[in-house]
């Protein structure tokens, strides 16, 4: 051994040693999975802070270190920030190069982020189970505003239960049942009278049942909608066009002859009065972030008297609501209030009101469904 050699260490440092060597050899500590709700809510954290960061403010250069093995867990889909720069995920910035956005360029609204996150809820959420020959059933409090016969404001009354069967693939009539009213058959053919000829005597007939539509949707209809976003609003304007469609609250949700309101309003009224699959249910909330005009409430208040999240869009001085949960993004129903003062109220006056409490199926028409 010369002046040169190194002496081999002994003890604790050649334990400490082999521990080293030995580490290099193994493989590297499993990263833990995120839940889909963590998922989400780091995606919006990080997309919130890169939008504040690109509101005018002085772009700082980040400071090189190492990052430990445990923040690579968030997900590559998420948004990170780099020198100024935003990287999104795939379809949720406004356009520009794909996966990125300078600072300048705005930003996606609050109603396409919240309907973002609404439709990776909705997409994370349990097939609904409907067999051959059974029947959608959904149950809910609905309230309506009317004004009595001398006119004057519009008076919403207390909220009442409302169940409706509808069969799933539009072959056998459905039905309908409020209370304080009697049971209203749906779907039913309608008589009508035919002649043969000139002074022949009436003949009874039935009208051909219609066929399912975005207004007349069936379950088996529903279920092969367009998953596309824009592809399915096409579909919803095309079979909504000309049409005063009514949202699922009873108000008439200001359609008249806005196109966009009128998809809007036929969009609420299939969530809830269907009971779509989970990749359809987040095509429609998708599609209705392609609409103009649509906004985020902090707050409303449904017709069971949850509160929650609202989606908005307003037009001829009512504005109609979708309400949801303000964890779950669940949609729990809609409101129609005025924004404007009419003849029917002032702005603020609410005009319908609902709330879904129970989707299922059912083997007829008047059975509670299935557990």
């Amino acid at each position: 051994m010369n002046a040169f050699t190194p002496r081999p260490p002994r003890g604790a440092d050649a334990d400490a040693l082999l521990r080293a060597e030995l580490a290099e050899l193994l493989p590297p500590p499993p990263v833990p999975e995120l839940t889909p709700e963590r998922n989400l809510d780091l995606r919006h954290a990080v997309l919130r802070s890169a939008l504040a960061a690109g509101d005018g403010g002085p772009a700082v250069r980040p400071r090189r270190r190492k990052i430990p093995v445990g923040l690579l867990a968030v997900p590559v889909a998420a948004c990170v920030v780099v020198a100024g720069v935003v990287v999104v995920a795939p379809g949720e910035g406004p356009a520009g190069p794909p996966g990125r956005v300078s600072a300048g360029q705005p930003g996606p609204s609050d109603a396409v982020r919240f309907l973002s996150g609404a439709a990776l809820a909705a997409a994370a959420a349990p097939a609904p189970e409907v067999r051959p020959g059974e029947y959608v059933y959904v149950k809910s409090l609905v309230a309506y505003a009317g004004r009595d016969a001398a006119g004057g404001p519009a008076v919403l009354p207390p909220a009442r239960a409302r169940e409706v069967w509808l069969s799933a693939d539009g072959s056998r009539p459905g039905l309908l049942r409020e209370a304080g009213a009697a049971d209203t058959p749906l779907g039913s053919p309608g008589p009508v009278y035919e002649l043969d000829g000139p002074g022949a005597e009436p003949r009874k007939s039935t009208l051909g049942a219609e066929p399912p539509s975005v207004t007349r949707p069936t379950h088996a209809y529903v279920a092969a909608l367009p998953t596309e976003p824009e592809a399915l609003l096409r579909l919803v304007r095309e079979q909504t066009r000309g049409a005063g469609a009514s949202g699922g609250s009873g108000g008439s949700g200001g359609s008249g002859s806005d196109a966009d309101q009128r998809a809007f309003t036929a969009i609420g009224t299939l969530l809830a009065e269907t009971w779509a699959p989970p990749e359809v249910t987040a095509a429609l909330y998708r599609a209705a972030a392609l609409i103009p005009g649509v906004t985020v409430l902090p707050s409303a208040t449904d017709a069971a008297g949850r509160e929650g999240v609202a989606v908005a869009r307003a037009a001829h001085g009512e504005q109609t609501q979708w309400i949801f949960d303000r964890t779950t993004s669940a949609f729990l129903g809609e409101r129609t209030v005025l924004v404007e003062s009419t003849q029917a109220g002032r702005a603020g006056t609410v005009l319908g009101v609902s709330a879904v409490l129970v989707k299922g199926a059912a083997s007829a028409p008047g059975e509670p469904p299935r557990a």
